[in-house]
Parts: C-alpha cells; sequence; structure tokens
C-alpha cells in the first residue's frame, strides 16, 4: 500500500498527516489558516489521494511556519509512499484554467529536489494565508519529497484564482507522475 504516516512537533509547529496515495479524494484539513485548508483539500481532491492534515501552530507569530512544515510534512509523506518509486508514470504536467487565470505545472519524481516558481500576487493576503508563502509550501514539499518542480503562472488578475489554479496544477501534475505503470524505476540508471 502506498501509504505514510508523518508525525512532527517542533517548537513552532505540531503536524499529523496521513496519506494515501491510491485513496478516493478522502480529505480533512485543518491548519488553523482556512484558505490553506482549502487549498490542501483541492490538492488532494484533484490528485485523487486521502489526505488528514491536523496542524497546531504559532499562529500568533504568522502563517509561515505552519505553512511551511506542512509541505515539509507533506514532501516526506510523499518521498515514504513511494519509497524505490518503481512502476510509477514519474512524469506529469497540466495547465489548468481557474476564470481569468491560468496555472502551468510539469514534474519529474526524480529523487533530485529542485524548484522553478514563476508567479506573481498582487495582494499580500488572501485570507488569512500569505501570498508570498505559496512558493515557500512548494519550495518545502518539493524538496522534501525529491521532487524536480516547475510552476508558472501564465496570467490572472485575482489572486485567490492564481493561487487555486497552482495548486490544481500541481494536483494534475502529480496524479499524472505517481499512477502506476508497473515495472521497473523508469530510468536507465535503474534507481531514483
Amino acid at each position: 500500500m502506498r501509504t505514510a504516516q508523518i508525525d512532527r512537533k517542533t517548537r513552532e509547529t505540531d503536524i499529523t498527516l496521513s496519506i494515501d496515495l491510491d485513496g478516493k479524494g478522502n480529505v480533512s484539513v485543518d491548519t488553523g489558516i482556512g484558505f490553506f485548508d482549502h487549498m490542501l483539500t483541492a490538492l488532494a481532491v484533484h490528485c485523487g489521494i486521502d489526505l488528514t492534515v491536523k496542524c497546531q501552530g504559532d499562529l500568533y507569530v504568522d502563517a509561515h511556519h505552519t505553512v511551511e512544515d506542512t509541505g515539509i510534512c507533506l514532501g516526506k509523506a510523499f518521498a515514504q509512499a513511494l519509497g524505490d518509486k518503481s512502476g510509477i508514470a514519474r512524469y506529469g504536467s497540466a495547465y489548468v484554467p481557474m476564470d481569468e487565470a491560468l496555472a502551468f505545472c510539469s514534474l519529474d519524481i526524480s529523487g533530485r529536489a529542485f524548484l522553478v516558481f514563476n508567479a506573481q500576487f498582487s495582494e499580500d493576503r488572501i485570507g488569512q494565508f500569505d501570498t508570498c508563502l505559496t512558493e515557500e509550501f512548494f519550495r518545502a514539499f518539493a524538496f522534501n519529497a525529491g521532487i524536480t518542480l516547475h510552476i508558472r503562472e501564465e496570467y490572472g488578475k485575482n489572486d485567490h484564482h492564481i493561487c487555486e489554479a497552482i495548486f490544481k496544477a500541481a494536483a494534475h501534475a502529480l496524479k499524472q507522475a505517481i499512477a502506476v505503470n508497473g515495472g521497473a524505476v523508469l530510468s536507465t540508471k535503474g534507481v531514483l
């Protein structure tokens, strides 16, 4: 079974996170940041995974630790659930529109962590979520999952729509990449 549970407690956050990569999109997310919960829910549903997140963070400081540490835990969970990465498609790419906004994501579950993030927001916040934390979340996720991740905002005006299109594009790219195609590790090296 491609499942994982991560428990991580620091002076800044206390997180319990579990995933099932072969789930049905059952989601329960509580980080204390409404818009971030909405984005994580969209990510899980559109990726087709089960996701449970419970995070208590130092939100009296700001949202940074909660968002980044959740990305760390989600990345570690993906890495654990994928194991040696044998039998997966490995690559995924997707364009996702959200009203006037369009986002693109392309990724490689390669074991080589990298992030290229090209998106700009016009507002500092969406609800209680700092828009700059979108990049921080995906960096933490990519580096802990061992994923080469490219994200690009093609265009858009509404920050909610831009951010949601980004999370959904990442979800659809992940869904392609984690799909089971059977066989060995998809690499000329034989390992990832």
